[in-house]
């Protein structure tokens, strides 16, 4: 028997072909070992103390005031709030809503170096604690009880950081706040937050650790003020907050009904500028 004889071609590739797959088999290999988990994103970190190499977020302020609707919270049983400065910046009547149709006149104290704004009444409500002096760390939870879009409404969020806040045109500077991503809100609340401005920013424990400035849509983010904010627009007109307000603790299962209750007893309530002009 006689076999056929191979095209020369054939013979080679084969040759080829062993020699290629003996020198792949004697070739070093140094591979790197698997990569390390991703590092963390700082969360359950301190929160750094505020630098002028923050982030910088922008705002425009209309030059001039106009009559406006936000939400305002109970720091002393006297008649003393807060609520956010461009609530109220240029108001020369302002209200604390007491019931449908029904408010009570607000004398508004303005500290120009900040996002905070001093409200005063007759008579008021039972004041929320302050945490300003507590620890923060990235990830924190906040809760914003207030009214969102003119009703009532509330969401929560996870702090990311600081930054540095530029507020341009009428009442122009640049101060620090607290960007928080925005993690839950009223299930039929849907679009912007505004009317949710000065709103206090609750921790866990339901302390007041900041006031509730600015929202990025698009971003999912919410601005707070920091703080320091706030001590520095309470001393500026001598005002204490009541050093025995109780608040009550706060989940993520809960916060609803927290803040239902809150604004029930007029701990937090909606205010309305009523007409704006020279502030004396």
């Amino acid at each position: 028997m006689h076999f056929p004889r191979l095209p020369d071609w054939l013979v080679y590739l084969a040759v080829v072909l062993a020699l290629l797959i003996a020198a792949i088999g004697r070739q070093e290999r140094a591979d790197a070992p698997p990569p390390p988990p991703p590092v963390a994103s700082g969360e359950g970190l301190p929160l750094g103390p505020a630098s002028p190499f923050d982030p910088q977020v922008v705002v425009d302020v209309p030059d001039k005031a106009e009559p406006g609707v936000g939400t305002a919270f109970s720091v002393a049983e006297t008649g003393v709030w807060i609520t956010a400065r461009h609530v109220v910046d240029g108001c020369t009547e302002a209200a604390i809503v007491v019931a449908d149709g029904r408010g009570v006149e607000a004398k508004v104290r303005i500290d120009p170096r900040g996002e905070a704004a001093i409200l005063t009444t007759e008579g008021g409500s039972p004041p929320l604690p302050m945490g300003l002096d507590q620890p923060l760390r990235k990830g924190d939870r906040a809760f914003h009880p207030g009214f969102p879009q003119g009703q009532a409404g509330e969401a929560t969020s996870r702090l990311l950081g600081r930054e540095n806040l530029e507020v341009r045109g009428r009442g122009a500077r640049t101060e620090p706040v607290l960007v928080w991503a925005e993690t839950g809100r009223t299930d039929s609340l849907k679009g912007t937050l505004a009317g949710l401005s000065g709103a206090p920013a609750l921790d866990r424990a339901g302390r007041v650790i900041g006031v509730t400035v600015a929202e990025a849509p698009r971003r999912g983010r919410i601005y707070t003020t920091a703080p320091e904010t706030v001590i520095a627009a309470l001393s500026a007109t001598h005002e204490r907050p009541s050093s025995f307000a109780v608040g009550e603790p706060i989940t993520t299962d809960n916060y609803g009904r927290v803040a239902d209750s809150l604004r029930r007893d007029l701990r937090v309530a909606q205010v309305i500028c009523l007409k704006t002009g020279p502030v004396t």
